[in-house]
């Protein structure tokens, strides 16, 4: 079977709360390297390691983990702002 690409947004979270790849690591018990390979896509976390950064960034899964990329956040956010727009109108 072959194995699924796990896309994530650690990078993205990680510069929001100014910690360095060693500072996220040290947090959650890895290695710094893992945090880099994470963020490049080049490994997919463990279960364990998924709830653990989960659980540090006090956020679900799947906003941090996707099977499929994620679209840009100025995308969401585009979208986010569209759609409260909207309703702004009824």
């Amino acid at each position: 079977m072959e194995t699924r690409k796990i896309y994530n947004r650690i990078a993205i979270l990680r510069r929001d709360r100014n910690l360095s790849r060693v500072e996220l690591a040290g947090a959650i018990g890895v290695n710094f390297q893992t945090i880099g390979y994470l963020e490049r896509q080049d490994y997919n976390p463990s279960l364990d390691l998924a709830f653990k950064i989960s659980e540090y960034f006090e956020l679900p899964l799947e906003l941090i983990f996707s099977t499929e990329a994620f679209a840009p956040l100025s995308a969401d956010l585009l979208k986010a702002k569209t759609t409260k727009g909207d309703h702004n109108d009824e």
